[in-house]
């Protein structure tokens, strides 16, 4: 694995736990209390914070489609992991695999030309 598929992987990694955890709380904190409580400012900061975290998870994940070069079935997978609350932490224990076993793919590679 190259540096350029090695940093796509990790650019999805550090956005995919953010992007897990601001929908529940976006749906807890921002739907919920506003329907209980009269506090409704929550709603406009975390809809735009997650927003922002979803469209950077999804630009990330075509980033990492074209430079590692997966299947469309694993690109699906990460993709529905998004839309699934705390999803994305599954994802991104799955890209901590990966990235780990490219580490170590690298490192032997390395050793057997060296």
């Amino acid at each position: 694995m190259d540096i350029k598929t090695a940093s796509a992987l990790h650019r999805l990694r550090l956005v995919s736990v953010p992007e897990a955890l601001s929908f529940p709380a976006l749906l807890i904190f921002g739907s919920l209390l506003s329907r209980v409580s009269d506090i409704d400012y929550l709603m406009m900061p975390l809809g735009v914070i997650h927003g922002i975290l979803f469209v950077l998870y999804g630009v990330f994940l075509l980033d990492v489609w074209n430079k590692a070069k997966w299947p469309f079935k694993k690109v699906l997978l990460f993709f529905v992991l998004a839309l699934v609350p705390f999803g994305g932490l599954y994802g991104d224990k799955l890209l901590k695999r990966d990235e780990g076993d490219s580490v170590i793919a690298a490192r032997a590679r390395e050793a057997a030309g060296a």
